[in-house]
């Protein structure tokens, strides 16, 4: 028997988890491997990569999928448990689960929204139409995993303590080109009772000029409303400032973004947990290159020189 593909583990998986308890990866990954019976061979077979197992690679998206159905969650690092919406699915009892299965989920039609756009559920890379060129499939592929990987990197932010975040934010700053890429240009104020503000970066050597940073961790389902931009800005006019980032791994509310945008007397950036994630991706906050793909095309100019 050769090695499943990722939605072939997606069913047995969930029923694994029936049991309401939390599994970790290591767990998930030695059940299915017994459940499909993968012999010694097939569990040592690699990526063309060479950077993941195959069957872990599987079992890694068939996790992701079902979490972004809504069907399985995860409270801690590399540890899932099923949800109620899970549970049902299972009384159910669906002959199969696959991505067609999955989109009568609205989080799954999200996730696929944002690139995947294919019900093809034979392999992972085979995500786009027939009709998309090989340049469109793999755009759309790497839109999946940037998906996937957003979603990571906010569950292992919200891990972390509040400290943790705090020093995050000033560092995604830094990173960015603000205080100069000088880590000593970026300051965690935390505890400090300095009016509400959490961090501040210097804009130039002398420090006349600074961005004052708000960090809130907060579930990322939860909403940032008006009232809260209101209490940032004071704080900013306590401090004799200009300009301030409200960072958070929540949402903001349309009258948060129109109050900020209403300040002419003061600059603020709103940037939320989608776009905190992104940026972070951007600029290699919490994550690491894992493969590199390079695109290339005939150079029509060399093969013309006789025509110069």
């Amino acid at each position: 028997m050769s090695i499943p593909k990722y939605f072939e583990f997606m069913k047995p998986l969930l029923s694994m988890m029936s049991d309401k308890k939390e599994h970790s990866r290591k767990e998930i990954y030695s059940s299915m491997a017994e459940r499909f019976k993968l012999t010694d061979e097939e569990m040592k077979e690699w990526l063309p990569s060479g950077n993941q197992l195959i069957y872990k690679n599987r079992i890694g998206w068939a996790i992701t999928y079902l979490k972004k159905a809504g069907l399985l969650e995860s409270s801690k690092r590399s540890t899932y448990k099923i949800t109620s919406q899970g549970i049902d699915v299972l009384k159910d009892g669906p002959e199969i689960i696959d991505s067609k299965y999955l989109q009568k989920f609205k989080g799954f039609q999200e996730f696929q929204g944002s690139g995947n756009k294919s019900n093809n559920e034979d392999d992972i890379t085979s995500i786009a139409s027939n009709e998309e060129s090989p340049q469109d499939q793999l755009e759309d592929a790497y839109q999946t995993i940037l998906s996937a990987l957003m979603d990571d990197v906010l569950n292992e932010v919200m891990n972390q303590s509040p400290d943790f975040f705090e020093k995050l934010v000033v560092d995604l700053l830094v990173s960015m080109g603000y205080g100069g890429r000088k880590i000593k240009n970026g300051q965690v104020l935390g505890k400090s009772g300095d009016g509400g503000i959490d961090g501040v970066i210097k804009e130039d050597k002398l420090g006349f000029e600074k961005i004052y940073i708000q960090a809130k961790r907060w579930d990322v389902s939860s909403t940032v409303g008006r009232p809260e931009i209101q209490r940032f800005v004071g704080a900013l006019s306590g401090n004799g400032a200009q300009k301030g980032a409200f960072i958070t791994t929540a949402k903001f509310s349309k009258e948060a973004k129109e109050y900020a945008g209403m300040q002419y007397a003061y600059k603020i950036a709103l940037i939320d947990g989608e776009n905190l994630a992104k940026l972070m991706i951007e600029n290699n906050i919490g994550v690491s290159v894992v493969d590199t793909y390079v695109i290339k095309q005939i150079d029509t100019d060399y093969f013309n020189q006789d025509e110069v």
